[in-house]
């Protein structure tokens, strides 16, 4: 149902780290998968596509925001069932893209460690093409963790190169929908979501 590699969440739950702030995502040597929800005008036609243009209401002068963390998704579409979000999509992009995504993103909101002034952060704001927020993480029932989950904007020649040129678009909507009705029939023992860990910490 997907080619994403899948694994027990419980399993995975005891090796994923409960606090800080942390990219949790699948990755190997040369990718990274990262997710996006969308109506199905977009998301329908960017799996076809294996990219993203600007057919069926996709737009190249917004702000389009991805999450590596899968639970996370989840917890921002509903599973799926959000009006607007009802195709979830794994995005797999170049490692090296998603490098250069990480290295030049910029607080969404003053960041007082990082900027000695407002005025500092507002020009960094203007030069970059990423933001990034860092929000609490979300069980796959929607209760809130200590661990803080990213998720990066990307606008103008970062989206471009992103949207694009992925590696591959696969609809996981099936298997999200597989997944939601185990998790409410059965609960989060017969929960598999794909397998993530630590991709770097800050």
């Amino acid at each position: 149902m997907t080619t994403l590699r899948c694994a027990s969440y419980l399993d995975q739950r005891e090796r994923w780290p409960a606090s800080g702030r942390h990219v949790m995502a699948q990755f190997d040597e040369t990718t990274v998968v990262v997710y996006q929800a969308y109506r199905r005008s977009i998301g329908e036609r960017a799996a076809r596509l294996g990219y993203f243009d600007e057919g069926g209401g996709f737009s190249f002068g917004r702000m389009s925001w991805v999450k590596p963390n899968f639970l996370w998704m989840m917890y921002r579409c509903g599973w799926a069932q959000k009006e607007g979000q009802e195709v979830v999509l794994a995005v797999w992009i170049e490692r090296a893209l998603f490098d250069e995504v990480l290295a030049a993103a910029v607080p969404s909101t003053w960041d007082r460690e990082r900027y000695a002034t407002r005025e500092d952060w507002q020009a960094d704001v203007g030069r970059s093409d990423v933001r990034l927020q860092w929000d609490p993480d979300h069980g796959p029932g929607g209760e809130p963790l200590e661990r803080r989950a990213i998720q990066l904007g990307l606008r103008g020649s970062m989206l471009e190169r992103y949207a694009r040129r992925p590696v591959k678009v696969e609809d996981i909507t099936p298997f999200v929908r597989e997944q939601h009705e185990r998790l409410v029939k059965e609960g989060k023992a017969a929960l598999v979501t794909p397998e993530e860990r630590a991709y770097e910490s800050v």
